[in-house]
């Protein structure tokens, strides 16, 4: 740009693009400086140039500047300023194609357009409306999915409030589980011990009465030993004496000589019975250790417990309590007051005898795997229930289909449960007499787990406890 400064400072409100742009780097000016020979430069690209030329020469005319830092051309960079304002503004508002308003939305392509580009081959086929109508509409379809977010985010928080409760009771389980181990060694231990005391009690009992009898016998033997000795040396001094005076004393000195020594007796069963210390020593111990150890064949499973149940330490006994705090885990049955055993079935036969008590309220029997664990349905096979139960004390009732009352004479104690896997059959059993209650047959197309509901007691607090009962052992030697 050529000019005095007094004429551009009079023109800076009409100035075009092309009259604000460097002759040095082609763009828009920045902290443009005013030359002697009349020439604005922009002060970077002017000293880029000086030093690339090595002298101070205009880049436009090549007329050498007087030495000194060239002024700021002030009027000029106010205009230059002004017009990349009205630049950036007019991109942020303005259409870029056609530098018009944009009043319009395209709904097709989800964006504003000028009146412009409504007439367009783009967008002429387009649904399009007025800013403010779809402002409103975009505003509310937003705030929907906001929403549907916020859901969302609070889903998240409560599933991680609930994984943290699940992972504090994962850290309780192991310790409680730890411990509980601890406490069966430390039985098992004792027991070792208290075996190993008494085995090595009775080794010494027999180590001290045949140390006692060899001493006694050894005392005998050594007092024989003493008066033996002694007639030989009175012999042997006899035979050393004269004619006359051993001739004197040879009856007496033949009579000793003839002395009825017994010969040292035989003495039998006196070692050690090493044999009957030490023969199958860990099997006869192994043997003993059955009489303290209990089998039961199904284990409850206490993931699957409802709150309320209170399982024994040993998982073999259930009843209902108070309320714990337990995490909803997906296996967990909260629909009914009930648990799962720990071990399914997908093939052959198993049998297991419950203790059922007194309880006036209790289901047993077997469970598919995929029953609704969160919601209430009907007992029946067709939901996956082949259960059997006592209502109110003085009822029993088959849970089919509808469920069929049993008309039994005797109340009984313990039920043994048979499951044949491959024929489809669960039956029943009076523990008492060996009378069948009930059979269902059925076709099992998955794992089915045993199933156990103690039920409540009239005061809400306790119930009578469902018991798997142990099984006897019995070992086999072949």
């Amino acid at each position: 740009m050529t000019g005095g400064t007094s004429n551009l400072m009079a023109a800076t409100g009409s100035l075009s693009e092309e009259d604000l742009l460097c002759p040095q780097c082609s763009d828009i000016y920045t902290l443009p400086v005013l030359l002697r020979c009349g020439h604005n430069i922009c002060r970077v690209c002017l000293q880029a140039f000086w030093e690339w030329k090595g002298c101070r020469e205009c880049p436009v005319c090549r007329t050498v500047a007087v030495s000194g830092r060239p002024p700021i051309n002030l009027a000029l960079k106010i205009a230059a300023d002004r017009f990349q304002g009205r630049k950036t503004n007019k991109n942020e508002e303005d259409c870029r194609l056609h530098n018009e308003e944009l009043r319009m939305f395209c709904q097709n392509d989800e964006e504003p357009i000028c009146l412009a580009c409504r007439t367009s081959n783009q967008h002429r086929v387009h649904e399009c409306c007025p800013l403010g109508e779809a402002t409103q509409q975009k505003k509310k379809e937003i705030t929907a999915m906001l929403e549907s977010l916020r859901k969302k985010l609070r889903i998240l928080n409560k599933t991680k409030e609930q994984w943290e409760e699940t992972k504090t009771y994962i850290e309780n389980q192991a310790r409680q589980s730890e411990q509980a181990i601890k406490e069966e060694f430390e039985k098992l231990h004792m027991f070792l011990f208290e075996e190993e005391d008494m085995r090595l009690k009775v080794l010494k009992r027999e180590e001290e009465v045949k140390n006692q009898v060899m001493s006694e016998k050894l005392i005998t033997l050594q007092e024989q030993i003493k008066t033996m000795s002694s007639t030989i040396s009175d012999i042997e001094t006899a035979l050393t004496a004269k004619d006359l005076p051993f001739l004197k004393d040879y009856k007496q000195t033949k009579k000793r000589a003839r002395c009825n020594t017994q010969q040292p007796e035989c003495i039998r069963d006196i070692l050690i019975n090493t044999a009957k210390h030490l023969g199958s020593l860990k099997y006869r111990v192994w043997l003993k250790m059955a009489n303290i150890v209990k089998y039961v064949p199904i284990t409850l499973d206490p993931n699957t417990a409802q709150s309320n149940l209170k399982l024994s330490e040993e998982l073999t006994c259930v009843q209902y309590s108070n309320k714990q705090p337990l995490p909803d885990n997906p296996e967990r049955c909260t629909s009914r007051v009930c648990v799962l055993g720990a071990t399914g079935f997908t093939s052959g036969k198993h049998s297991w005898t419950v203790e059922v008590g007194q309880g006036k309220d209790w289901h047993i029997g077997v469970v598919r795997e995929s029953i609704q664990r969160k919601s209430t349905v009907f007992f029946n096979p067709t939901e996956g229930f082949w259960v059997i139960g006592l209502c109110k004390g003085d009822s029993f009732w088959a849970e089919t289909s509808p469920r069929t009352k049993l008309a039994l004479k005797h109340k009984p104690g313990k039920i043994t449960v048979k499951l044949d896997y491959d024929k489809g059959k669960v039956v029943f059993i009076n523990a008492a007499d060996s009378t069948t209650i009930h059979t269902f047959i059925d076709r099992f197309k998955e794992r089915v787990f045993p199933y156990f509901s103690p039920g409540l007691c009239e005061d809400g607090k306790t119930s009578c406890p469902l018991t798997i009962c142990p099984q006897t052992i019995t070992v086999d030697v072949e």
